[in-house]
């Protein structure tokens, strides 16, 4: 299993982080071991004192696929999600002044939370789907799919050409404008359509 993460996939998010806006999709990947379940808690690591949020949508891809055409692309997948895209910032910061990667500000540890998934039909993939984090009860980030640069089929096709999807992969979609830090004792609630998917605390 694999976790894909696509970036620059909001033009607002871009722009907050004053980055261009891309012209195809950008993708870095983390490894298993960045994946938090079950709503267990995150324990704030002891290498950086800038963690940042980022929510996504989720999708889990169900089955095997090289070279997928964007228009079967949704046949891939069936169960969405919210996951939060934790960033180390200050590490972050440090490796685009060196132009050195970037794993160690997003590949840690517990880096990936996942929410529960939720079944979707066709005619749901095909909607407008929105999703909010709360921060302490605190709106700070709001997300709709038709405001993605890139469609989740868009992006199937795109990560496909290059990497083959197996059934069980997740791919996060990308985050919109509102992100921000993160402290010892934060509560982050997730939901997709009202329906809170994935509710945790900042130990």
């Amino acid at each position: 299993m694999k976790i894909i993460c696509i970036g620059r996939n909001y033009s607002e998010h871009a722009k907050e982080l004053k980055n261009e806006i891309p012209e195809s999709p950008i993708f870095f990947m983390k490894p298993e071991t960045a994946l938090l379940k079950n709503n267990e808690d995150f324990y704030y690591p002891s290498f950086s004192k800038e963690i940042h949020y980022e929510c996504e949508l989720v999708i889990k891809i169900n089955r095997n696929g090289k070279n997928i055409l964007s228009e079967f692309a949704h046949k891939y997948y069936n169960e969405i999600t919210v996951g939060i895209d934790f960033t180390a910032r200050d590490i972050q910061n440090m490796c685009k002044v060196k132009s050195l990667p970037w794993e160690q500000a997003k590949a840690f540890d517990n880096s990936a939370p996942i929410g529960n998934f939720l079944i979707l039909s066709d005619k749901q993939k095909q909607e407008n789907i929105n999703f909010r984090l709360d921060v302490n009860g605190i709106t700070v980030q709001n997300g709709n799919t038709k405001d993605m640069i890139f469609s989740i089929a868009q992006i199937i096709a795109y990560v496909s050409k290059y990497i083959t999807l197996k059934t069980g992969d997740l791919i996060f979609t990308g985050t919109p404008s509102g992100i921000g830090p993160v402290k010892i004792g934060d509560r982050l609630t997730a939901q997709i359509e009202g329906k809170v998917l994935l509710d945790f605390e900042i130990k």
